[in-house]
């Protein structure tokens, strides 16, 4: 407790009934038993993963379609033409999406037509790479158990990276990026000089620029508070990684100026014939959940009204009981500091890193998952985040999330059930976020 950390009852300590005798467990039989359980069945579980790619592989229908895009638009923009318009794209129904400056960042990656022809490997190597580098909050890597559960939870959560695979999405290098990010982020905790600031603010500048190729997501720095560091240093970070957000598109303004305006048409779906996207309203997110029930009850008339919903949603099921753990956490200790609610808490986020780190991770979760287009492929991300939370918990919480987010989508996905236009992605991440939760303020002692 010198150093701020919590640790995790172990199960081999001795709880105390109500005649207030402790129950005694044998030393090392107790303990190991449920990790080889729990080995099994991760081994077992990846058997229906590997077994969904391969089915996606062997499908009749084109897989790599977004891949396709991106590299039509790169083409586009090669040849002079503006990528923004359909109509000067090759073999495709979809416009180019992405800010104008990664025109040039994509167009050595569609060049060689490596990724065009061997998408699907190359995007397995990545997705496993992703689950390679994350962090494990602030704590030492406990090996073998611990980086296989967070492949595996990379690579399955939420059937995410299945979609990335068969989409051919670039959100495969997003999510490489936040693994990265959250490697410089969170690892190492102990101890703080100014090389590991400095890492922190390499880690918050490729998070800014995660947050700049989908600029929904932006709201995730405002997780970045809850790092274990002085408010100065955060604020910082926080600057560090806004300024990394906005650069691409300031620089997009500037030196792609005539591309400029046709991707800010293009997006709000001012070029005839095409959907922007905000008209996009095919995604398993809250807001489109929301917007569906809206549309039962006979309340989807007023845009400000089901936005209104959407914001009640969003803290009643994500943000309220986020919040609640968080002054539980903070209430529960003893504290000599006083005064403001934001010294107290910025004081017992720098005594207890390790939570800290948890806390932040579960804020960057929260915030994605409000998100109002999550779409299907973008639960990849959100299956980054999980695979971060998942090691730490106790070994039923763990089968609990495993179940619910990868053996349930990815039967359903093999089975040919429609995981596209439904929410069965959107609720299984849920479900995990309270598994989170109820496990984060369980283990909270004073």
């Amino acid at each position: 407790m010198a150093n701020g950390n919590v640790k995790r009852p172990n199960v081999m300590e001795t709880p105390v009934g109500k005649a207030g005798l402790a129950l005694s467990y044998p030393a090392g039989g107790i303990g190991q038993l449920p990790n080889a359980w729990l080995m099994l069945f991760a081994a077992l579980l990846a058997i229906p993963v590997l077994a969904s790619f391969v089915v996606d592989g062997n499908s009749s229908g084109q897989l790599g379609w977004d891949l396709h895009v991106n590299c039509a638009g790169v083409d586009a923009y090669v040849a002079g033409l503006d990528p923004y318009f359909i109509g000067n794209l090759k073999n495709t129904t979809f416009a180019y999406p992405y800010l104008p400056v990664t025109l040039d960042v994509f167009r050595p990656l569609c060049s060689t037509g490596l990724l065009v022809d061997h998408h699907s490997a190359v995007y397995l190597v990545l997705g496993i790479l992703c689950g390679l580098l994350l962090p494990s909050l602030g704590a030492p890597r406990a090996g073998l158990r611990d980086t296989c559960l967070r492949v595996l939870c990379a690579l399955g959560a939420f059937v995410g990276f299945e979609w990335t695979l068969a989409s051919g999405n670039f959100s495969i290098l997003t999510g490489l990026l936040t693994a990265v990010a959250l490697a410089l982020l969170l690892s190492p905790l102990e101890e703080e000089d100014n090389t590991s600031f400095m890492l922190r603010l390499t880690g918050a500048s490729v998070l800014g620029l995660v947050t700049s190729f989908k600029l929904v997501f932006c709201p995730v720095l405002a997780s970045l508070y809850f790092l274990p560091q002085p408010r100065f240093r955060k604020l910082i970070l926080i600057a560090v990684a806004v300024g990394m957000f906005v650069l691409p598109i300031l620089i997009s303004m500037v030196f792609y100026a005539d591309l400029f305006p046709s991707w800010l048409r293009a997006i709000s779906g001012q070029i005839p014939g095409q959907l922007g996207v905000a008209q996009d309203r095919m995604n398993p997110s809250l807001f489109i959940l929301v917007q569906g029930l809206a549309k039962r009850w006979d309340l989807a008339g007023s845009e400000a009204l089901v936005f209104a919903l959407y914001g009640l949603a969003a803290i009643a099921l994500v943000l309220a009981p986020f919040a609640l753990s968080v002054s539980r956490a903070i209430a529960g200790r003893v504290s000599p500091e006083t005064g403001w609610l934001a010294n107290r808490l910025d004081r017992w986020l720098i005594d207890h890193p390790r939570d800290a780190a948890r806390i932040t991770v579960l804020a960057m979760y929260a915030l994605y998952l409000c998100s109002p287009r999550l779409k299907e492929y973008a639960f990849f991300e959100l299956a980054i985040y999980a695979a971060v939370l998942i090691v730490d918990l106790p070994a039923t919480a763990i089968v609990a999330v495993l179940t619910v987010a990868i053996l349930i989508p990815t039967l359903v996905s093999i089975s040919g059930g429609a995981i596209e236009g439904g929410f069965l992605q959107l609720f299984a991440a849920l479900l995990c976020f309270w598994v989170f939760l109820a496990d984060f303020g369980k283990y909270q002692r004073p």
